[in-house]
């Protein structure tokens, strides 16, 4: 079992992470081994896998998943086996720094949390090392075509992954952000059509969601009431502001510090979506009714956030 020893030792070795963030489909996959020679990175954590230089190391691809929800797991470790198999590759690999990519800085922090990696030291944009213009033409390529990359040669995936091949790239790097002098290198990149692709994909409404929210909150204590609720979702996750009505002489700092993870925990673990944040506020505290005749009314309470 992996745990809390191996990311201590990861420490003690001085292991660096380094983050690569952007929303799907703006080329992080594309642009992964020009970073990498930036920064000198050995290894690679893109979409499922472990990849050093040009060959996959360890993992699962997410885009073999049949399902885009499936994929989404498969990106984020979700499942024991593949968590721990990556797990066990990175123990047994000699390597100082490691790039993981995801489309937040939550979804980085998450991978690095299952792998049990240091958080990371930099975070690097998608914005920072393309331009408008090709992350537009990237998104595009995504949504029309439904091309994906693979930051590995042709060969690697057809090997691999033969059913989702579909093309391969070369990419030539003249110059190295800068970094020394540097002879240039030809890359060559895998373009895949994911399985979950072929079959569209599938998006959660917020009615789903607040649904899920309303059974959450139900589930762990009957007898607190949701007055309001609202989702918002943006390029880090969705984000949840439940306002409750609790029974009085609860012991809130507790008991809701693990609401908000019981619905962070549930929410991910069965759709596969991210959850940037859910804000707890407490907008009332209500008198249960065996009571009522003692304290008279319900007890307003100040609003607070917790």
């Amino acid at each position: 079992m992996i745990g809390f020893f191996e990311h201590i030792l990861f420490l003690i070795r001085g292991v660096k992470t380094y983050a690569l963030v952007g929303s799907s489909g703006t080329g992080k996959s594309f642009r992964a081994k020009l970073v990498a020679q930036k920064y000198g990175i050995d290894l690679i954590i893109d979409d499922g896998l472990l990849i050093r230089g040009d060959q996959i190391i360890a993992g699962r691809s997410a885009k073999k998943d049949p399902t885009y929800l499936g994929a989404v797991k498969t990106a984020l470790f979700d499942e024991r086996e593949h968590r721990e198999q990556v797990s066990r590759a990175l123990q047994h690999e000699r390597f100082r720094k490691v790039l993981v990519i995801g489309t937040s800085e939550r979804m980085v922090q998450k991978i690095c949390e299952r792998l049990q990696l240091p958080h990371p030291v930099k975070v690097i944009k998608i914005e920072e090392i393309a331009t408008k213009a090709e992350i537009e033409k990237a998104v595009q390529s995504r949504k029309v075509e439904g091309k994906h990359v693979i930051p590995v040669p042709a060969l690697e995936i057809k090997r691999n992954y033969p059913s989702i091949f579909y093309d391969s790239v070369r990419v030539f790097l003249k110059r190295s952000f800068g970094v020394g002098a540097t002879l240039p290198k030809l890359y060559e990149k895998s373009v895949v059509r994911p399985e979950y692709a072929k079959r569209g994909r599938v998006a959660i409404s917020e009615a789903a969601l607040s649904q899920m929210v309303v059974h959450c909150v139900n589930e762990f204590d009957p007898n607190v009431r949701i007055m309001r609720l609202a989702i918002r979702n943006d390029t880090q996750g969705y984000r949840i502001t439940v306002v409750l009505e609790v029974p009085f002489g609860t012991r809130l700092a507790s008991k809701i510090y693990s609401l908000q993870e019981y619905i962070v925990d549930s929410i991910e673990k069965f759709t596969g979506i991210l959850v940037a944040e859910v804000n707890i506020v407490i907008d009332r505290l209500a008198v249960r009714p065996q009571k009522e005749q003692k304290w008279g009314r319900a007890i307003d309470a100040r609003r607070q956030s917790v």
